[in-house]
């Protein structure tokens, strides 16, 4: 199968590039040469922005990619070029979107007036009123202003070209570029006592991934043409509340960890989320659908995260 990654060479890209070439010949990658991790032998790379329109169409002219997968679709704009270009040049696009398009999001971050949706949140949960919810933000980011998942799906949905929409959780790993398990470590190497948390946010339940299983499920839903039109949320089956989560990360540590639990109010330093909003989501569809499965379990995950993890 002949396959164009946009955004090939990143945290999550480079895992889908390396088990697309592993499934089989014809994979292309589309990027600008920033990072250049080292690829499987066979997969062509073509340099270029995807913001420039003709270097994009002329990407998708040499690559005849069946399938497009679009790894780094931010904005509106970027959306929009690749529907129109995608016509004629490609029979489906696959979109990594995120989960930070449900209304509960804006809920978490004080936005909304709406009260907390039912979780797990399906696919069909309700979306979010605002948009741009970066913009003004001060992260080191260049499409801060302008991203939007809703408005990218939106464009893709509306395009010629049937667009399957991943929305990914919170994806963690060796090389992640958040440090999400790293900095949970930070946390409690630093800590003088017990690691103090709300009760509400001892709680708070949200989606994770492990980098390389979230690669598997994006592989799945490349080779699957079934998964056209399709949006699906992908993540482990099981969204661990927030204490479980740190004290897993804590035992995988071999750190003699404890935790106290306060009034959320009384919480110094927290940062200033409503725990109420769980953006825990519902990950069965693409369970049923595509067969997506976790080929590497729960302990290895977080097993393989920190043997990336330097110590102090």
């Amino acid at each position: 199968m002949a396959v164009l990654v946009l955004g090939g060479t990143g945290f999550v890209g480079r895992h889908v590039t390396r088990q697309l070439a592993a499934a089989g010949p014809g994979v292309t990658v589309f990027h600008r040469g920033e990072t250049t991790p080292p690829l499987p032998d066979g997969v062509a790379t073509i340099h270029g922005s995807r913001d420039d329109r003709a270097a994009l169409r002329s990407a998708l002219d040499a690559a005849a990619p069946e399938v497009v997968v679009d790894a780094i679709a931010y904005t509106e704009a970027q959306a929009a070029t690749l529907a129109d270009l995608a016509a004629g040049r490609t029979d489906r696009l696959v979109a990594l979107s995120s989960g930070d398009v449900y209304r509960q999001y804006d809920g978490l971050r004080g936005q909304s007036e709406a009260p907390p949706d039912p979780v797990p949140l399906t696919e069909d949960a309700p979306l979010r009123a605002s948009r741009y919810p970066y913009r003004g933000a001060q992260i080191d980011f260049p499409y801060a202003d302008d991203y939007d998942k809703i408005l990218v799906e939106e464009q893709l949905r509306a395009g010629p070209v049937p667009a399957t929409i991943l929305r990914l959780p919170m994806v963690y790993g060796p090389g992640d570029p958040q440090g999400r398990v790293a900095g949970v470590l930070d946390r409690l190497r630093v800590s003088d006592g017990p690691l103090v948390l709300g009760e509400q946010q001892a709680r708070w339940r949200t989606s994770r991934g492990y980098v390389e299983n979230v690669a598997a499920a994006i592989v799945r839903a490349v080779v699957d043409p079934t998964a056209a039109g399709r949006t699906y949320n992908l993540g482990e089956p099981d969204a661990l509340p927030e204490a479980t989560w740190l004290r897993r990360i804590a035992a995988a540590a071999g750190l003699e960890a404890s935790f106290e639990r306060r009034p959320d109010a009384q919480v110094d330093g927290a940062p200033p989320f409503d725990w109420a909003y769980d953006p825990a989501p519902d990950t069965r569809r693409p369970r049923t659908e595509l067969g997506v499965a976790e080929p590497i379990v729960h302990a290895e995950a977080l097993s393989r995260t920190l043997a990336d993890t330097s110590p102090p």
